[in-house]
C-alpha cells in the first residue's frame, strides 16, 4: 500500500477544518497509508521585515526538512510550481505511485517556504496563483489525493 505523507506548518484551529481533514484522512485509508506531520508555527510579528520573515521561513523549513528523506519522492506546494488539472493530478500520481513507495507533501506556512526545502523537492506543485490560508490548503491537497486514487481507480466521483 502506497504511502503518503503531508508535511505541514501550523495546527489546525478550526473545527469545520479538523473535521474536513478527518474526513478525507478516513476516505483516504482504503488507497493509502497517510500520515499529517504538523510543525509549529513561529508568531508573525506586526512589523515584518525581510531579515525577520527570512529567519521565519528558515525555522519553519529546516522543522520539516530534517525529517524528509531524499530516497523518497518529496513534492512541495509552492506558488511558482506546475499546476495540474484533477485528471492530470491522478495520471501523475500514478506514474509516481509505479516508481516511489512514499510520496511526501509540503506545505509551508504563512510566510511559505524557504529556497533550500524547494531545491529539495523533487517537485512544486501550485493549486491556484491565488493565495489561501495553509490550513485551507490541507484540505485541497488531501481532498485531490483521494480524487486521484478514485479516478486512478476507475471509481466514480465528480470531476
Amino acid at each position: 500500500m502506497e504511502h503518503i505523507n503531508i508535511y505541514c506548518i501550523g495546527k489546525i484551529k478550526e473545527t469545520y477544518l479538523k473535521e474536513a481533514i478527518n474526513e478525507y484522512s478516513k476516505r483516504l485509508s482504503k488507497y493509502c497509508l497517510l500520515n499529517i506531520y504538523e510543525f509549529p508555527d513561529k508568531n508573525i510579528p506586526d512589523k515584518l521585515n525581510e531579515s525577520i520573515e527570512n529567519q521565519i521561513i528558515e525555522f519553519e523549513s529546516n522543522e520539516i526538512l530534517k525529517h524528509l528523506n531524499k530516497n523518497e519522492y518529496n513534492i512541495c506546494l509552492d506558488l511558482s510550481g506546475n499546476n495540474y488539472t484533477s485528471v492530470d493530478f491522478a495520471k501523475h500520481m500514478q506514474e509516481l505511485q509505479m516508481t516511489n513507495s512514499t510520496i511526501n507533501f509540503i506545505i509551508g506556512g504563512s510566510l511559505g517556504l524557504s529556497n533550500e526545502i524547494k531545491n529539495f523537492s523533487n517537485e512544486k506543485i501550485c493549486f491556484s496563483k491565488m493565495t489561501f490560508p495553509h490550513q485551507l490548503i490541507r484540505v485541497f491537497l488531501l481532498e485531490q489525493i483521494f480524487r486521484s486514487f478514485k479516478i486512478n481507480n476507475n471509481e466514480k466521483y465528480h470531476h
